[in-house]
């Protein structure tokens, strides 16, 4: 089959030839990919920010944000047959551990998260765990839901953590509008009554953001003056949340002098570190909540809303052999949405 590999960092990609993954336990599943989401981590993966957390022996198999069908299921696997459409949870896991038992997939003590430390989906079949595959509703196809598994689980995962304390009236600014961003979006606006702030420093994204339901949007600019257009809409007060969807180039700095008192700060993307003094969050009591991925059922969840229609990928196609095209139009801010290689 072709695979897409890192063969080292700060090199591109490579097209080759690997053998298909074998079914080797009773509970694996082998799904023939059908999508598979380019995501900016992989492009910090080809950095090399991710090599000494992931410890992967190289060459290896990119691509955490998978669906398709299923090829090959082990003898214990019940409630799949072949030929299904079906979505990927990013990790395998054992279901045994504590984080398992609460359903706390992300936190599995004997996780494998392919794409990051073991083979992923830039390729045209993947092995999996009978956990981490999700049946799609006959309305969903892979190539429109892949991006969900990774990009629209971490979106959804914090924007249902901030719904959980808002009320109808709080504030929420979203920061950043693009791949994660506007899947956050429709999310709030689906499953919260809160008014949503959406800053982005490119015009189309806030336009996109707007015909997806932001209340408000403001365009980012050099001098800050965004900061003091969030301040007024929200009384002088500050928003009861900010979901940073960035977190590099400026975007914590300014974030924080947009929160309110007892506000929370939700850090999805990464890239800077966090400077803020300690009197600070002990004066105003404000909290910043880190979110990695969602669990299973948070992914069960974000498939009920994509079949109903609430929430809906904006994607660009690409076959697998133009996957640099896809990492370099990324890269430069030319996808609008998620891009999406389809083999």
């Amino acid at each position: 089959m072709r695979v897409v590999r890192v063969v080292d960092y700060h090199q591109k990609l490579q097209l080759e030839d690997a053998p298909e993954p074998q079914i080797t336990s009773p509970l694996d599943v082998v799904v023939k990919i059908g999508a598979a989401g380019v995501c900016r981590t992989d492009i910090h993966i080809l950095e090399g920010q991710w090599a000494e957390k992931s410890n992967v022996k190289l060459p290896y198999t990119i691509g955490h944000e998978n669906a398709g069908w299923v090829h090959a299921k082990g003898d214990a696997v019940t409630g799949l047959e072949v030929g299904d459409k079906v979505i990927l949870h990013p990790l395998v896991t054992c279901g045994l551990c504590t984080a398992g038992r609460f359903g706390d997939d992300v936190h599995c003590e004997n996780s494998l998260f392919p794409g990051i430390n073991v083979d992923g989906g830039y390729a045209e079949y993947l092995k999996t765990g009978a956990r981490s595959v999700i049946k799609l509703d006959p309305k969903l196809e892979p190539a429109d839901v892949a991006a969900l598994a990774d990009a629209g689980l971490t979106a959804y995962h914090a924007v249902a953590k901030a719904a959980r304390v808002l009320r109808p009236g709080n504030v929420v600014v979203m920061i950043g509008a693009g791949g994660l961003g506007h899947i956050g979006i429709q999310v709030l606006k689906a499953i919260s009554g809160a008014t949503l702030i959406v800053i982005d420093r490119n015009p189309d994204a806030l336009k996109l953001a707007k015909g997806l339901g932001a209340d408000h949007t403001i365009e980012v600019d050099e001098g800050g003056a965004f900061v003091q257009k969030v301040l007024d809409l929200t009384g002088g007060k500050g928003a009861e949340a900010i979901i940073d969807f960035v977190a590099e180039g400026g975007s914590t700095k300014t974030g924080l002098k947009m929160i309110r008192r007892a506000g929370n700060y939700y850090v999805v993307g990464y890239g800077e570190n966090i400077d803020v003094s300690t009197i600070d969050i002990i004066s105003t009591e404000i909290n910043i909540i880190g979110n990695l991925v969602g669990s299973y059922n948070d992914l069960v969840e974000l498939m009920v809303l994509a079949a109903q229609g609430k929430v809906k990928l904006h994607t660009s196609i690409y076959k697998l052999e133009d996957f640099q095209k896809a990492i370099d139009d990324l890269s430069a801010g030319k996808v609008r949405g998620r891009a999406i290689l389809v083999p």
